[in-house]
């Protein structure tokens, strides 16, 4: 088992490992169901057994990895259902957030979601998918951010890990610029000021049927 060696400045071994690992998850390259054996972690990163347990016990936290009787660790399960409940429950509320969002818009709100669309625009141009779609979640985010309601971002918090693995492994859509594009008409509109139209075009944007089922 070979393990790539990505890095986020981490500040530790632990860290490192956790990095490394999460990414990998989070891509694909580690999927659902695969074993995730201490002993060969650690030989992998060429450290002791302490670091990376802390990792995997992180990794747990966040539902990453789960814990089997008798058969150890593994790289936790992702359904077709399972995120197409994530996506009826953004339908619900995150529309309500942006609303939210609307109603304290800055122009530094608007500058700093010009600076994830050009991120957004790069990660194309450099063929980073993986990178588009942590933008992508960032884009989305930010509405739960400043909607100023604590309980809309503990549930973003809890489900854009499921998202982006989701994403990441099925690769939908996350190859040329439909994404990019999708996200300027939301910022065009966002600018307008014309909340309704916003709304609308974001809920049925998080159409998961359309989007990913055809």
């Amino acid at each position: 088992m070979e393990f790539a060696n990505y890095s986020q400045h981490p500040t530790s071994l632990s860290e490192h490992v956790y990095l490394s690992l999460k990414k990998q998850i989070m891509k694909g390259e580690l999927p659902p169901g695969h074993r995730v054996i201490v002993l060969e972690i650690a030989k992998a990163f060429d450290v002791s057994q302490a670091p990376v347990r802390e990792a995997l016990e992180r990794l747990k936290h966040e539902g990453m990895i789960i814990g089997k009787t008798n058969k150890g660790s593994m790289v936790a399960p992702i359904t077709l259902k399972e995120i197409r409940d994530i996506y009826e429950l953004r339908q619900l509320i995150e529309g309500h957030a942006l609303r939210e969002t609307m109603k304290n818009l800055t122009p530094k709100d608007i500058a700093h979601l010009e600076q994830i669309l050009h991120g957004m625009k790069e990660s194309v141009d450099e063929n980073d998918p993986y990178r588009l779609v942590e933008l992508d979640m960032a884009f989305h985010g930010y509405f739960y951010e400043r909607s100023g309601n604590a309980l809309f971002l503990d549930i973003w918090n809890g489900i854009k890990t499921k998202i982006m693995r989701f994403i990441s492994i099925t690769n939908q859509d996350y190859t040329g610029y439909f994404i990019p594009s999708a996200h300027e008409e939301l910022l065009d509109l966002i600018k307008s000021g014309d909340v309704e139209i916003l709304v609308e075009k974001l809920v049925r944007g998080l159409d998961f049927h359309k989007a990913y089922t055809g």
